[in-house]
C-alpha cells in the first residue's frame, strides 16, 4: 500500500516538498514567530533569555523530531529516538550559533541529517527537498545509516560506540577558539574509555577545554535501560566531578512536568505548551553557560536528561529504531507526524534561523570542510646505511619522526607501551612526553609532542581523529596490544577514503612484533592483526608496510608523510638487523610492492616472498641449504603488499585522493616467477594473499600458528615451523 500524499497548504515553501502533514499555528506564533530570532547579519541569537529565542528554538526541536520520523518511516528503517530525547539541545546550540557539532553516537544520524537539511548543507548533495532526503535516506550515494566522512557539514564519522569524544577533542585541540560540543549516549558512557579518553586528555592539555560533552541522558540504551539509568542526579554529577570535570550542568526535563507522569525520565513534549517552553528556555540558557564555561577555560559537561522516544513514535528503547511495519501508512507514524506538524509559515522561520546560524549552512563554516595550513617540513634528514651493518628501524625512523615534530608544533605522537620500550626513546627525547609533573630523567614536561595514555583507544582515537580533522601524526603501538585501538582507526580511514578534502593519511607505527617477544610468550606475540590490515587492503586506501631494514624503513616514512587520505601501517623490528637494502630500491619498491634481495641459479629456482623483517633470517640459511643440493632460490621482501593486487580486486577508484599503482603481470612474473613459489611470514597468513592470488607456480605458505614462551627469536620461529631445513624441504619438494 503507497501513502497518499495530501497537497500542501498554499504558499509552502518548495523546501517542504515531501512533508506530508501541516498543522495549525502555534499559539502567540504571532508574537514569538512574527521575525526571525537570529536577525539579518547576525550569526545567533541576542539574547538566550529572549522569550522569542525559547519559542523558536522549540519550533526548531519539533522540526527535526518530525523530520527525523518523517525520513526513517519512508524507508521503515532508521534509528530516530535517541536524538529526540536531545533536540532541545541540538536546537539551542544551533541558534547559539555553534555548528562545530559532533556526535558519539551513529544511531543519532537521522538528527544530524536533519540538523543539515534545515540549514542548507544537505544541497551540495543535492538535496533540496524533503522528498529528496526521504529518497536518499539509507541509500547508495546518499544518506547512510550512521554518519559518515561524506556527508557536507558533519564533522565526524560514527559507528561504533565511543569514538566520538576523540574528534571533539582534537577540534578543541587544533581550534582553541571554537566550541567542539559532541553528543554521547547515556548507553555508551556505561563504557569506560568514553569518560578515561577525556581525563587523558585534560591532565595532558588542561588549558583545552573547548569541547563540551553533552550527555543524553534518557534512560535507555538499544534494547534495554541503559547502565546508568538507576543513578541518582547527584550521583551523576559527582561521576563527572570525579572525572575532572569542573562545571556540570543538568537540566531535568522531570522538573517541568506538569503531565505526572511516572519514572525518572519523561517526554517534554507530553507537557502544556508553557511547560515545554521553560524546559526549551531553560536547555538553551544552560546550552549558553555550558559554551561559555568550556570556551572560558572550565571543563565542562552538559547533562540534559529526558526520556527517549521524546517526540517520536514510541517511548524508551522501543523507540531506538523502526521495523519494517513502521511505514507512513502506520498508525503510530501517522499519529506522531501529526503531532509534530507544523505550519508552512513556522518550517519557513526555522529554515531562516538555520542557515543563518554561525554564518551560514554547516557544510560551508565548519573545520572539516577546509584543510589544515601545516608547515613545510622540508627534506627529511634521512641516512643511508651501509649494505651488512647492523641498525635498528625503529630507531631510524625515531630520528625522523623528532624532526617533523620540531618542524611542526600540531604533530602529535601517541603510545600507551611507552615509545622507550619499542627503541624510539629518541622521540621522547627530542619532543618530550606530555606530563603535568616535569622530569628530565624521563623526558617529560607540560608542553611535550608525545600522548602517553595507557589505552590504546585513547592513542589511535587522538591520532587518528587529528589526522581526519588535518593534522600530521603518528600511532606507536605494540602489535600485539593495537587491536584496541584499530577500530576507531579503521572508521577513520574508511571516512578518509569518502572524505571532500585532502588529510594528512593516518600513519601507525607497529613494534616489538611477535618474533621479538619470546620471554613474554604468547600475551605479546599476536601477529594476527595483519590478517585485519590485509582485509582492509582491498577498500583501496590502506596499506600496510614491511620495511626489511633501518634504510628501507625511513623511505616508507617519508613516503607516508608525502600522502593524503590513506591509511599507512608500518611494522618494523627494534631487533638490529642487517641493512639489505638502499633508498632506491625501497622508492622502488613502494611503486612495485616488493624488492628482489638475493638471486642464487640453480636448475630450479625457488622464489621466497617474504614478509618482514626477521623472517628474512632463516630464509637466507634455506636458501644456502638449497644451494648445496643445486636448486636455485630468489628471496623478494615483500615492502607493500596493497600494491601486489590487481586492480579489480581492490575499490580504490571509489576513494577520495585515489591511488590506482599496482604491480602489471610483467613485473609480477619478474618478481615471483620460478619453479616453486613460498610465501613467508613471521605475522598473519593473509598478508600474502595478493601475492598467492596471481601465481600460478606450485606454491605454500608458512606462517604464524600461535604463540609461547621461548628464550629467542629463532626458538619462537622454531615453534611456528619457521626453520631454514622446514624451507629448504619444503622447496626441495615444490621443484622435485
Amino acid at each position: 500500500m503507497t501513502t497518499k500524499i495530501p497537497s500542501a497548504p498554499a504558499k509552502t515553501p518548495a523546501f517542504c516538498e515531501g512533508i506530508q502533514h501541516f498543522g495549525e499555528q502555534w499559539p502567540d506564533f504571532d508574537r514569538y514567530g512574527k521575525e526571525p530570532a537570529i536577525a539579518t547579519g547576525k550569526t545567533a541569537i541576542a539574547s538566550p533569555p529572549d522569550h522569542a529565542a525559547a519559542y523558536q528554538t522549540l519550533l526548531a526541536a519539533d522540526a527535526l523530531r518530525y523530520l527525523i520520523l518523517q525520513v526513517t518511516a519512508s524507508k521503515a528503517s532508521g534509528h530516530p529516538g535517541g536524538f529526540a530525547s536531545v533536540a532541545e539541545g541540538i536546537a539551542a546550540l544551533v541558534m547559539l550559533g555553534h555548528k562545530n557539532i559532533i556526535t558519539e553516537v551513529g544511531h543519532h544520524a537521522p538528527g544530524f541529517y536533519s540538523n543539515m537539511f534545515l540549514d542548507r548543507s544537505l544541497e551540495q548533495m543535492g538535496i533540496h527537498t524533503v522528498q529528496q532526503m526521504r529518497d536518499r535516506f539509507r541509500e547508495h550515494k546518499g544518506l547512510l545509516g550512521h554518519l559518515s566522512g561524506q556527508i557536507p557539514g558533519l564533522l565526524n564519522p560514527a559507528g561504533p560506540l565511543g569514538q566520538g569524544q576523540h574528534f571533539a577533542m582534537a577540534g578543541a585541540l587544533l581550534h582553541p577558539d571554537i566550541l567542539f560540543p559532541v553528543t554521547i549516549g547515556d548507553g555508551g558512557i556505561g563504557e569506560p574509555y568514553v569518560m578515561s579518553s577525556m581525563a587523558h586528555f585534560h591532565t595532558a592539555y588542561p588549558e583545552v577545554t573547548n569541547f563540551l560533552p553533552i550527555l543524553v541522558w534518557n534512560g535507555y540504551s538499544q534494547e534495554h535501560h541503559s547502565m546508568v539509568s538507576t543513578k541518582p542526579n547527584q550521583e551523576m554529577i559527582e561521576y563527572w566531578e570525579g572525572n575532572g570535570f569542573q562545571e556540570i550542568i543538568l537540566v531535568n526535563a522531570k522538573d517541568y512536568d506538569d503531565a505526572n507522569q511516572p519514572g525518572e525520565y519523561v517526554d517534554s513534549t507530553a507537557f502544556s505548551f508553557e511547560k515545554r517552553l521553560e524546559f526549551a528556555q531553560a536547555v538553551i540558557e544552560a546550552t549558553d553557560k555550558a559554551a561559555k564555561s568550556a570556551l572560558g577555560g572550565k571543563l565542562t559537561v552538559l547533562i540534559i536528561k529526558q526520556l527517549k522516544g521524546a517526540g517520536v513514535h514510541a517511548l524508551g528503547a522501543k523507540s531506538h529504531n523502526l521495523y519494517g511495519h513502521h511505514t507512513l501508512d502506520n498508525a503510530e507514524i501517522i499519529s506522531a507526524l501529526q503531532t509534530r506538524a507544523l505550519s508552512p509559515e513556522a518550517w519557513q522561520l526555522v529554515r531562516t534561523n538555520f542557515e543563518r546560524a554561525a554564518g551560514g549552512p554547516a557544510a560551508s563554516i565548519v573545520k572539516t570542510e577546509f584543510e589544515l595550513a601545516l608547515p613545510e617540513l622540508g627534506k627529511l634528514p634521512l641516512v643511508e646505511y651501509a649494505t651488512g651493518e647492523k641498525q635498528i628501524a625503529t630507531t631510524a625512523m625515531g630520528e625522523l619522526v623528532a624532526y617533523v615534530g620540531k618542524k611542526d608544533p600540531k604533530f602529535v605522537i601517541t603510545n600507551a607501551d611507552g615509545n622507550a620500550a619499542s627503541g624510539i626513546n629518541n622521540i621522547n627525547v627530542a619532543l618530550k612526553i606530555i606530563h603535568p609533573t616535569a622530569d628530565d630523567a624521563y623526558f617529560q614536561g607540560p608542553k611535550g609532542q608525545v600522548y602517553e595514555p595507557l589505552s590504546e583507544d585513547a592513542c589511535a582515537g587522538l591520532a587518528a581523529a587529528l589526522a581526519l580533522f588535518g593534522a600530521r601524526t603518528l600511532w606507536c603501538s605494540y602489535e600485539s596490544f593495537a587491536i584496541n585501538g584499530v577500530p576507531v582507526w579503521q572508521t577513520v580511514t574508511q571516512a578518509m577514503a569518502e572524505l571532500r578534502r585532502p588529510t594528512p593519511s593516518t600513519v601507525t607505527l607497529y613494534t616489538a612484533g611477535a618474533l621479538e617477544q619470546g620471554r613474554n610468550g604468547w600475551t605479546h606475540q599476536r601477529p594476527e592483526i595483519e590478517n585485519y590490515f590485509a582485509a582492509m587492503m582491498r577498500n583501496g586506501n590502506v596499506f600496510p608496510l614491511f620495511p626489511p631494514d633501518s634504510n628501507s624503513i625511513q623511505v616508507c616514512y617519508d613516503w607516508a608523510l608525502s600522502t593524503q587520505n590513506k591509511g599507512i601501517v608500518i611494522t618494523a623490528s627494534k631487533t638490529p638487523l642487517p641493512i639489505r637494502t638502499t633508498f632506491e630500491q625501497t622508492q622502488q619498491a613502494l611503486q612495485d610492492g616488493a624488492v628482489v634481495l638475493q638471486e642464487i641459479p640453480g636448475d630450479k629456482t625457488v622464489v621466497f616472498a617474504v614478509i618482514g623483517d626477521m623472517t628474512l633470517i632463516p630464509v637466507y640459511d634455506a636458501a644456502e641449504q638449497l644451494k648445496a643440493q643445486g636448486i636455485g632460490s630468489k628471496i623478494v621482501s615483500v615492502v607493500s603488499p596493497r600494491r601486489l593486487y590487481r586492480p579489480h580486486d581492490v575499490a580504490w577508484d571509489t576513494c577520495s585522493q585515489a591511488d590506482g599503482g599496482f604491480l602489471d603481470d610483467a613485473g609480477f612474473e619478474k618478481f615471483f616467477g620460478g619453479d616453486a613459489l613460498i610465501g613467508v611470514t613471521g605475522g598473519a597468513s593473509g598478508m600474502l594473499e595478493p601475492i598467492m592470488l596471481r601465481s600460478t607456480a606450485k606454491r605454500d605458505v608458512f606462517a604464524w600458528k600461535r604463540g609461547e614462551t621461548t628464550a629467542s627469536a629463532t626458538q619462537i620461529m622454531e615453534f611456528n615451523g619457521l626453520t631454514p631445513e622446514a624451507l629448504a624441504k619444503r622447496g626441495t619438494e615444490l621443484v622435485s
